[in-house]
């Protein structure tokens, strides 16, 4: 059953949001953040990066990533870098998915070993657009099917053919990542989006690529709307 928790709005659903991920990475010893791109959850990195957090214990890592320079406005690194790692956050480490290797798919291979020294991911940060991608997992990739099997081999794959704007290539955290977490966080906003997880409830055989997410019961998920 997935239940939406709604908030009255954006400003209240960016301060639960923080809450959840500040109290995720509240445990002592090491920690994992895995944060997401686009453009609702940037006030939520504001607020975390201003929280009373224990930085130098946690890594940071992103859920998918453009095949862009990090200086470039359509780089996740680069959102996370200036909007999250700044002030006392900015002694967090932060492992890039865009860093060895000369290709995406190179890459997703370089940045493998990384993400099994993180894993289990304390809580993973996901955004979900209006065709119900999540990361860079696109319906009609042909990757997708394998990408979205819980007990793939891949931890990161290379996308070649972004199905949305920008349609740059992209390097994506798979559902095999994703679920090797303690907590899930999905930040959704918009009434479109929240029809879409309606029929994910309602529809069994609507499977767009959230339902990796949503229709498992291995990772706890909570999902936070506002309009």
């Amino acid at each position: 059953m997935i239940e939406i928790e709604t908030f009255a709005d954006r400003a209240a659903l960016t301060a639960a949001t923080a809450d959840l991920i500040a109290g995720a990475l509240a445990a002592p010893g090491l920690r994992s953040f895995v944060a997401t791109g686009g453009s609702t959850p940037g006030p939520v990195y504001d607020a975390l990066a201003k929280g009373d957090i224990d930085w130098a214990g946690v890594t940071v890592t992103l859920t998918d990533e453009r095949w862009v320079d990090p200086d470039s406005p359509l780089s996740n690194e680069g959102l996370i870098r200036g909007r999250l790692l700044t002030g006392p956050a900015a002694a967090a480490r932060f492992t890039p998915l865009k860093g060895a290797g000369a290709t995406p798919n190179a890459a997703a291979l370089a940045v493998e070993p990384a993400l099994t020294a993180l894993t289990p991911f304390d809580v993973v940060l996901l955004g979900m657009g209006p065709d119900g991608h999540i990361a860079s997992l696109f319906p009609g990739d042909p990757g997708l099917a394998a990408a979205l099997d819980p007990a793939g081999k891949r931890l990161c794959v290379s996308v070649d053919h972004a199905g949305l704007e920008p349609f740059v290539p992209r390097i994506s955290l798979t559902a095999r990542a994703l679920l090797n977490a303690r907590l899930i966080v999905l930040l959704v906003t918009g009434e479109d989006k929240r029809a879409l997880i309606g029929r994910v409830v309602d529809d069994p055989g609507f499977a767009p690529p959230v339902v990796a997410i949503l229709r498992q019961s291995t990772t706890p998920v909570r999902v936070l709307w506002a309009r």
